[in-house]
């Protein structure tokens, strides 16, 4: 009887292994669902890639963004699957957004979140200047009348330079300070004074880069303001706004040059004498450098050895940051004109007088351009042919300070002027929509993503407009998903 005991045993043990392996392979099949993204957030409109591992194998699975079944995936053998391409509605609002995904043989599934936000992240969106947030989709000819003050920024120095807006923190320069703060409370992250008065931010990467009165240009770490690296230029202020492109930052100096400086390291990759004073902010296409001089001319430089492809003579002083689109640059002189010249060679295509000097950049959104004068007037011209569409006069004009360049967001422009106001017009035909009165002048280019306007102000105070607060959709129940019958397996 012992000897039969021992066999039962035995058995036993062998038949608790077998069921623990059993359980232990299905577990890797079938464990607890799991789901990554890639990317983790982005605008609107957004590539979204969805991986998912522990499902059942072979099993249907469903994947939604927020409620709406965007992709039908199936299951390897594995219980996994890889990279199932969704986009991100255009519709969809700033803040928090849930992708889940879901057996449709049950609801068993797992949701991870993708974060919408559009980054506004150097001087007039991009590197080419253009000026339009094609993403934002809260702020509209209907619902900007109702935008309101958020909240407001105290600064040792006035804010002339453009805020820039990467990743829910905005980045301010103002008097001899860089300034972060959380773009939805306005609550200071960090600062870092240079010892000179310095220009506008511009962030790529995990950097922010900065132009100064001191000769140099530095970079800090964009989340903590560490310093990372400074480059001092040979003789004279930088006070042009930095731009950055494939991984090189560009800037003009009262030197007559300008610096092509490595982001990473700030080492010199080139430099290029201007015949004058470069206060024109650089943009950046297609591999090509613009930019203007005080000697009046527009520059047209390779981007990456800096050789001379072409110039362009105006009539006076070019301080204005050169637009490109639609392969044509745009960029405004002291002469009065805005020019538009084939971005290839220089030719001239058109050209169109306004008021007064030029000192702005223009914006280009569907087909026209916006561009605001000296003399207080916001201009909207046909983009290919400059034929004038419709203006609005401030009544602010003054010779001492430019206005702030306009930014154009879904069907409005925005502008800041002398006169201390900011100004909402319908894009379409220039009627005024909204307006703000600060402390003083307002030459800040207006930065509008995420459903918030941000400017600075002479009164020494940075602004931020707005709706309301944003916070994304909420967090779909799993059971209460309900898939598409009709989507076909990706």
């Amino acid at each position: 009887m012992t000897a039969n005991w021992t066999k039962l045993v035995e058995y036993g043990k062998k038949a608790c292994l077998l069921c623990a392996s059993i359980l232990f392979f299905a577990g890797l099949c079938t464990g607890q669902p799991s789901v990554s993204l890639a990317p983790k957030s982005g605008p609107p409109t957004s590539n979204i890639l969805v991986s998912g591992k522990g499902f059942k194998p072979y099993d249907a699975i469903d994947i939604y963004f927020d409620t709406t079944d965007k992709a039908l995936a199936v299951a390897d053998g594995m219980g996994a699957f890889s990279k199932i391409a969704i986009k991100a509605p255009a519709a969809a609002s700033p803040g928090k957004h849930w992708v889940s995904a879901v057996q449709r043989s049950g609801h068993l599934g797992d949701q991870v979140v993708f974060n919408v936000n559009t980054n506004w992240s150097q001087f007039h969106f991009s590197a080419s200047h253009s000026g339009f947030n094609p993403y934002e989709n809260v702020l509209s000819a209907s619902t900007v009348a109702e935008m309101g003050l958020r909240w407001t920024v105290p600064t040792v120095g006035q804010v002339e330079s453009a805020p820039i807006e990467v990743n829910g923190l905005l980045y301010i320069g103002a008097g001899f300070t860089l300034y972060a703060v959380n773009a939805t409370s306005g609550a200071l992250k960090w600062q870092h004074d240079v010892g000179s008065f310095v220009g506008g931010p511009a962030v790529s990467g995990s950097a922010v880069f900065l132009s100064s009165g001191d000769h140099n240009v530095y970079a800090f770490n964009a989340n903590t303001g560490a310093l990372l690296w400074t480059y001092q230029t040979a003789n004279g202020i930088v006070p042009t706004t930095p731009t950055v492109a494939n991984g090189v930052v560009y800037v003009g100096s009262w030197d007559h040059n300008v610096y092509a400086l490595k982001a990473k390291t700030g080492a010199l990759v080139w430099q290029y004498a201007a015949g004058g004073s470069v206060f024109s902010t650089p943009a950046v296409a297609n591999g090509v450098i613009y930019f203007g001089s005080d000697d009046s001319n527009v520059y047209a430089l390779n981007a990456n050895t800096g050789a001379l492809l072409w110039r362009f003579a105006t009539g006076f002083f070019v301080d204005s940051a050169p637009t490109v689109g639609n392969g044509i640059v745009y960029v405004g002189s002291w002469d009065r004109n805005l020019y538009a010249l084939n971005a290839s060679s220089g030719a001239l295509i058109w050209q169109y007088t306004t008021d007064a000097a030029v000192r702005t950049s223009a914006a280009v959104a569907g087909g026209i351009v916006y561009v605001a004068s000296d003399g207080g007037f916001v201009y909207a011209l046909n983009a290919y042919t400059g034929v004038l569409l419709w203006d609005y006069n401030t009544g602010s004009g003054d010779d001492g300070f430019p206005p702030a360049s306009p930014s154009v967001a879904n069907g409005v422009v925005y502008a800041g002027f002398q006169d201390g106001k900011v100004y909402a017009l319908e894009a379409a035909n220039g009627s005024l929509l909204w307006q703000y009165t600060t402390g003083n002048g307002v030459s800040s280019t207006p930065a509008v993503v995420n459903g918030m306007v941000y400017i600075g102000s002479w009164d020494n105070n940075a602004y931020a407009f707005g709706l309301r607060a944003l916070d994304g959709a909420k967090r779909p129940a799993l059971s209460l998903l309900h898939f598409d019958p009709n989507l076909k397996v990706n």
